[in-house]
């Protein structure tokens, strides 16, 4: 961090990196759901220009399961022919969610999720830095999955006290309504993006989880349910960001849905 080359990187002003993910939307307050052509049109622009110093020029494309069609198309014509010098890093999570023709001009690093005393080791150099009980400890590494950014959303942004209402929310034998309301109401304020985010990750991450749980026991029936269950609620999550429909409706409509689904 003391590096003015590290500073550089890190605020985007290095003149031999450039960073493409999704674009702000200025109307939602967040995010895009596609990583546009526009942003990848930016890559010809990048690369036209000469090197300051002679050396390499990186592109990072950050997730490139975000490009849309037109988005990865407009990436395969640089790397069929890239300029000398030039490194390009597409960070993927499903690398069958990339066209053919972009995998085969890649080699491919896998990485592993980060084992718990090293999800650790790197939460101590963030603030806050992470809980010294033992048990938060394990229910913090747990919830993030050996992830590194959502350890630091679970702590920063409330994330652990939201995924453990939607749990309690969805285990109780009956509906709580009140309790719904609050949930809801937390994660759909004005500013509450984040925490809006991490209340649909761990949504899908329920169901996802039951759906596994489900197939390992060998019960198909239920697995494909679950799995079908979990696609329609992505569905929802993009189209409530899409249309910029009401979250608290939305999070309330996403617990019912899990309730239904997770008890049947």
């Amino acid at each position: 961090p003391a590096s003015s080359l590290f500073r550089q990187i890190a605020t985007g002003a290095h003149p031999g990196v450039l960073h493409l993910t999704r674009p702000a939307n200025d109307k939602t307050k967040s995010f895009k759901t596609v990583l546009t052509v526009d942003e990848i049109r930016r890559v010809s622009r990048f690369l036209s220009m000469t090197s300051h110093d002679g050396s390499y020029r990186v592109v990072i494309v950050d997730p490139a399961d975000d490009m849309n069609t037109n988005a990865a198309n407009a990436l395969l014509k640089n790397l069929e022919e890239p300029p000398a010098r030039t490194l390009f890093i597409l960070i993927v999570h499903a690398p069958g969610s990339l066209l053919p023709t972009i995998r085969s001009r890649c080699q491919m690093v896998r990485l592993a999720p980060l084992a718990a005393d090293e999800l650790m080791a790197v939460l101590e150099n963030v603030e806050p830095p992470p809980p010294d009980d033992p048990a938060a400890r394990a229910a913090l590494a747990e919830r993030a999955g050996g992830s590194a950014r959502n350890a630091i959303l679970l702590t920063q942004y409330g994330g652990l006290e939201i995924a453990g209402a939607l749990d309690t929310l969805v285990a109780a034998r009956k509906p709580d309504i009140a309790g719904a309301h609050r949930l809801a109401e937390a994660v759909a304020g004005r500013d509450q993006a984040i925490q809006f985010d991490i209340f649909n990750r761990r949504a899908l991450d329920m169901l996802s989880e039951a759906s596994s749980e489900a197939a390992l026991s060998g019960d198909l029936a239920r697995a494909k349910t679950l799995s079908e269950a979990w696609q329609e609620a992505l569905n929802t999550i993009s189209e409530a960001e899409t249309y910029n429909l009401d979250k608290k409706q939305h999070a309330l409509t996403m617990i019912d849905r899990l309730n239904s689904a997770m008890r049947m």
